[in-house]
């Protein structure tokens, strides 16, 4: 699977793109898994509510707006991927933070949770041919492609994979 093409996906987008390295996404996807897994598993669990400013999330709420993203864009990559090019409505992160209760799991929890909906997504990008790959529809009213998703998904760990690094965990 290629990179895509600026045209397979909404401006605001490419800054996750563009963090996601050269080589196959499915290894890349796979890599950055068990990057974020060791990162996760390494932080100790009563840093897991820690903000490093009032108005910001909680290691805790990061982890799961990385795996709720992934669900959202998964599930955009496989309806278009099913030729289902019916528009899909966006979704307002800062809504599902506090909905998502968060704060009420462990931070093992959330990290295991995370490992299964990388596998799932895996699963689902492995089985993909070409056609399916550039099939693409309509989500928060941009067209965004299959391959594009995939990239999106891989670049939005990695985003806040560095933020958790550089702002909770000092470098």
């Amino acid at each position: 699977m290629s990179r895509p093409e600026a045209t397979e996906y909404a401006p605001y987008f490419g800054r996750y793109i563009a963090k996601v390295p050269d080589g196959p996404i499915l290894d890349v996807l796979a890599s950055g898994l068990r990057d974020t897994l060791a990162l996760l598993r390494a932080i100790p669990e009563e840093r897991g509510d820690y903000r490093y400013a009032p108005d910001k999330w909680s290691v805790k709420e990061v982890v799961g707006h990385v795996i709720d993203g992934e669900r959202v864009f998964a599930y955009r990559a496989l309806r278009f991927a099913r030729n289902d090019a019916t528009p899909l409505p966006g979704f307002e992160q800062d809504d599902y933070i506090p909905a998502g209760n968060f704060g009420a799991r462990t931070l093992r929890d959330l990290a295991d949770e995370l490992e299964a909906v990388r596998q799932s997504t895996l699963h689902l990008f492995r089985h993909l041919d070409d056609a399916a790959l550039l099939r693409g529809g309509v989500a928060s009213g941009n067209p965004v492609t299959v391959r594009a998703l995939a990239y999106i998904i891989a670049g939005h760990e990695a985003h806040h994979r560095a933020i958790l690094r550089e702002h909770y965990l000092g470098g």
